[in-house]
């Protein structure tokens, strides 16, 4: 916004022909005269918000009194700057400032917008009467490559320059309500909860050295860096791919049982649009902008967007409350600093389960709020990731939110069964007034977050969402934004720095066993009756229990029987039938992190059992396929199941990592 103050004797104007079909009423030729008046020639610019609007009307209010005057008028004036609002959104900023402006005694008036003006001012001869008002959102952000590299702006909302310059009281809140200074609190007994402490007070993101899952990723071919793409945009392979669809559809059937109904919505949103524009700033995130037909764009950062907007159509009853709204993102896009993208745990396009509660009001979303918290303590758990042992957990509060539901916030720490870092503001500055947190601290002592749910007191009324109240009044709700996971990639980061982690102890790293892609992997000791093609594999001469049979069998024969009688199971097994020793095909599937290896051989067929290397116990057992089967089975029950999605024997697999 670009704003020029003239303390003017007087300003006298007539309106003289509309400018755009959208423009204000206002009666062509009739002259309006103001006398002893600040004139604010007023250009709104793309990405003005409302707190664009707040202060440039506090700068403007704190002019007034500096000048001695308390009457102001608000003229629309383009020519200002060349990156101009539309219509829409810059009427909207004008008629903001002026609510904002009309109070305290404030006479305010606005020239009509849309047309073109004849005036004539007069402006006093006072040092101050002159003044030009400018307020930053716009900041240059260095960087290698793409729009950085030709020294394009980078448009960074108002919300995260203020994160970055944001001072809090940090304090450490016990389950029974003692809240104790951070600085008073022996962090020595909880070594995670300090290394959070200190990341979160340093707000330093960036890494000095490459954290151990980005090895771990490559080296299982989980996913690695696209080179032909911008920095945090990764490729997945077959196993990545599968790994991350079964997460997408854990996550999913624990939403929808909670209660939420699924949509889709874009990932692209106008600039212009005066709700977006509006709470563009209110989210901290750095911006993907595209441009089509004229316009300005936006790649979603969240999926708040699409459902509020659609929220918005809905005919919503209170009896309808709480409402809840999901949507599995993929992708959200945030621009991260190049220095801060790290493998998996921070990336600029993610995949993102995000799910809304409308609420009727306070007691109903604190109500809400701890049924999301259980439903997030699931999730997570059955990820893999132990809320006890793997997480530590930050609220964010204001003050004022703080002292009048401190014993809901309580309950949300007794529930959570530790200590957790809290952070006060003494303000609010962002849509929220509280945010709670899981996170994962990683073998670089860098804190990410998982699970979150945020208490928003703005987006209802700033999208026009309103609910039929039990009285007939229309009211806008309260909205709950809750992801039970965080983003899919970085719960896939938790789990192979937590992996990590546990080869650094003495123990096996493994994947839970419903993630990973192969479950069983079977070796025959040798192949001598080689069939030639694979789909010429049967499993008919598996199933005979006559001893005398065995030396006329091909222990692949027995593998592939013993792998259909797998699948149909819903247990992923494939085959390694490649020309290789049984010890070297033993070591390159432990090096995968098979969780069971079955060695097939002369004994196994004869005695109709199987050897089982189990990674989990570090145990070679003997068993029945039914047992193996049977235990896996136990193991995953309750998880979604996917075939595999690559070739069943490893001699038609390509190399996909060097």
């Amino acid at each position: 916004m670009r704003v020029l103050a003239l303390h003017s004797n007087f300003i006298e104007y007539e309106p003289v022909e509309k400018e755009i079909d959208a423009a204000e009423a206002a009666e062509k030729g009739k002259k309006v005269r103001f006398d002893d008046i600040l004139v604010a020639f007023i250009a709104v610019e793309k990405g003005d918000d409302d707190s664009i609007a707040k202060q440039v009307s506090d700068e403007i209010r704190a002019w007034l009194k500096r000048i001695g005057c308390n009457r102001v008028l608000l003229y629309p004036y383009a020519h200002l700057s060349s990156e101009l609002a539309g219509a829409v959104n810059a009427l909207t900023m004008i008629k903001r400032m002026e609510a904002i402006l009309n109070i305290d005694g404030v006479s305010v008036y606005r020239a009509p917008f849309g047309w073109t003006k004849a005036f004539t001012i007069s402006v006093k001869g006072h040092p101050l009467a002159e003044h030009s008002i400018s307020p930053s959102k716009i900041i240059q952000e260095p960087g290698r490559g793409g729009m950085e590299a030709k020294g394009r702006e980078v448009i960074v909302s108002q919300a995260l320059q203020r994160e970055e310059r944001l001072t809090s009281r940090w304090y450490i809140l016990e389950p029974d309500g003692s809240r104790v200074p951070l600085e008073d609190y022996d962090l020595s007994r909880s070594p995670r909860l300090k290394m959070l402490a200190e990341y979160e007070v340093k707000k330093r993101r960036e890494v000095d050295e490459e954290p151990p899952h980005v090895r771990l990723m490559k080296r299982l071919a989980i996913a690695d860096h696209e080179p032909a793409s911008d920095a945090g945009n990764l490729r997945f392979y077959p196993k990545g791919r599968l790994i991350k669809s079964l997460i997408e559809q854990y996550v999913t059937r624990k939403v929808v049982e909670y209660g939420a109904v699924e949509v889709e919505t874009p990932i692209m949103y106008d600039v212009e649009h005066p709700s977006l524009a509006s709470y563009f700033n209110r989210f901290p995130a750095r911006q993907y902008m595209i441009e089509s037909e004229g316009k300005e764009f936006f790649l979603r950062f969240a999926a708040c967007f699409g459902q509020f907007l659609m929220a918005k159509d809905f005919t919503i009853s209170y009896r309808h409350l709480p409402l809840r709204i999901y949507e599995l993102t993929r992708y959200s896009f945030r621009r991260e600093k190049s220095g801060e993208l790290v493998g998996l745990r921070r990336l600029r396009a993610f995949t993102m389960p995000d799910c809304h509660a409308l609420c009727r009001d306070m007691e109903q979303a604190k109500q809400e709020m701890l049924k999301r918290l259980e439903l997030s303590k699931q999730v997570i758990e059955g990820l893999g990731i132990s809320i006890k042992d793997d997480v530590e957990v930050a609220i964010r509060v204001t003050s004022d939110f703080y002292n009048e539901n401190k014993e809901f916030i309580v309950e949300l720490v007794r529930r959570m069964g530790k200590p957790v870092l809290l952070e006060e503001w003494s303000e609010r500055f962002f849509y929220f007034v509280l945010k709670w947190e899981f996170n994962f601290i990683d073998n670089l002592a860098k804190a990410s977050a998982l699970s979150t749910d945020q208490i928003d007191v703005e987006n209802g009324a700033r999208y026009g969402i309103f609910f039929v109240d039990e009285d007939g009044s229309k009211k806008n709700p309260l909205i709950l934004h809750n992801s039970p996971s965080g983003a899919v990639e970085r719960v896939i980061y938790a789990l192979l720095e937590k992996a990590y982690r546990m080869q650094r102890e003495g123990k096996t790293p493994i994947l839970p066993l419903w993630l990973s892609p192969t479950q069983v992997r079977l070796i025959p000791v040798s192949t001598r009756a080689r069939i030639k093609s694979k789909s010429d594999y049967t499993s008919n001469k598996s199933n005979s229990n006559n001893s005398n049979d065995v030396e006329s069998l091909d222990y692949m024969d027995y593998c592939n029987g013993i792998m259909h009688r797998l699948e149909g199971s819903s247990i992923r097994a494939d085959i390694d039938d490649r020309d290789e020793s049984v010890s070297k095909k033993i070591r390159e599937a432990e090096m995968e992190w098979i969780p069971y290896i079955v060695v097939v051989g002369e004994k196994e067929v004869a005695s109709n059992m199987v050897s089982v290397r189990d990674r989990a116990s570090g145990r070679v057992r003997e068993m029945s396929v039914e047992e193996l089967i049977k235990e896996i089975v136990d193991a995953v029950s309750d998880k979604p199941y996917m075939p595999l999605n690559m070739p069943k024997y490893l001699s038609m697999r390509p190399q996909i990592m060097v």
